[in-house]
């Protein structure tokens, strides 16, 4: 089976490669290819990008900072990885538009539904940018409120693990990986996907989720087709 309409949603952190922080060329034009390699197979993807590796609001909060200050920072970090991403698709050919959750319109079209449904319709990709538009919202939530705006048929969250496990794989080497997972389930083992009201909102509007690991070259490919990479979080 392959999808129709995929939302991607990447980390901030992913951008940097071997980087302490910021972004990395090399790893910018590695997802360019794979996001290509996506649409030439006739899917429709939008993307939903994290502002980690630029600045996070709650750290900010940690040392003092005003929280909705310090959120409004990560939206125009998030907007900064954007253009980034953007220039790296058109840079591999492919045709982009980046939409701001926030306005900014000299550099990013605003977050218009009924618009950014057309420019999927016609191949482009989309990227959202600002978050939600609103402090205390992660992008997480961005993501899964932009994809159930614009009736993606799944969330695809590129991480740098396989997928889900019982505990994290990278500290228990006794942790096990779920092929299937039920949003139930998830809730129950108290496992970590997104956050509290990311996921809720998923599981309220039947978005199934797929978390792999987008660093393996050609694993975005194989699962926008259909193929059991990750893993999935349905019903």
């Amino acid at each position: 089976m392959q999808y129709t309409r995929i939302l991607l949603k990447l980390s901030g952190e992913a951008l940097m490669g071997e980087r302490q922080y910021g972004i990395d060329p090399k790893r910018l034009a590695e997802y360019a290819e794979e996001i290509k390699s996506v649409t030439e197979k006739g899917i429709e993807v939008a993307i939903v990008i994290g502002g980690g590796n630029i600045f996070r609001g709650v750290a900010g909060a940690s040392k003092g900072m005003d929280r909705v200050q310090g959120d409004h920072m990560g939206m125009l970090a998030t907007v900064i990885n954007g253009l980034a991403l953007q220039s790296a698709l058109e840079d591999a050919g492919v045709q982009t538009r980046l939409q701001s959750a926030i306005k900014i319109n000299e550099v990013a079209e605003p977050f218009i539904r009924r618009k950014a449904i057309r420019h999927l319709e016609k191949g482009r990709v989309v990227i959202f940018g600002g978050g939600t538009g609103n402090p205390y919202f992660t992008t997480d939530s961005a993501a899964v409120l932009r994809a159930i705006e614009i009736h993606a048929d799944i969330i695809l969250k590129g991480t740098r693990v396989d997928g889900i496990y019982s505990a994290d794989p990278e500290k228990d080497k006794k942790a096990t990986k779920f092929d299937f997972i039920s949003f139930e389930d998830v809730i129950k083992k108290g496992l970590k996907v997104m956050d509290t009201t990311a996921f809720t909102l998923s599981h309220e509007n039947e978005l199934p989720i797929i978390v792999f690991d987008m660093n393996t070259p050609g694993n975005l490919i194989k699962v926008a087709t259909g193929e059991k990479i990750g893993t999935i979080v349905n019903l």
